[in-house]
């Protein structure tokens, strides 16, 4: 899991900070621009130490976060190989 992290849609978020308080390493915090909707945004902090557990994903009430564990893109990479 250590290449998944969450990807943020920062331009709806909401700013509630539950995902902030879901995220074990204390990795997550609102950031100090404004987005689209006048809510100051979540995001990584600190990306490099993330394990990419999701447990922000889960909590985000909007669904503004997606963890990409790189699943699809190996999928993608198996159907090719099959295919030849």
């Amino acid at each position: 899991m250590a290449n998944s992290k969450p990807l943020f849609n920062e331009q709806f978020c909401k700013g509630c900070s539950l995902c902030v308080a879901a995220c074990p390493g204390e990795l997550i915090g609102l950031k100090g621009d404004l987005n689209k909707l006048g809510y100051h945004p979540a995001g990584l902090t600190k990306d490099e130490n993330c394990n990419g557990c999701g447990l922000c994903a889960i909590m985000c009430p909007d669904m503004i976060i997606t963890v990409d564990r790189g699943l699809w893109h190996e999928n993608v990479d198996e159907r090719k190989r099959s295919h030849r």
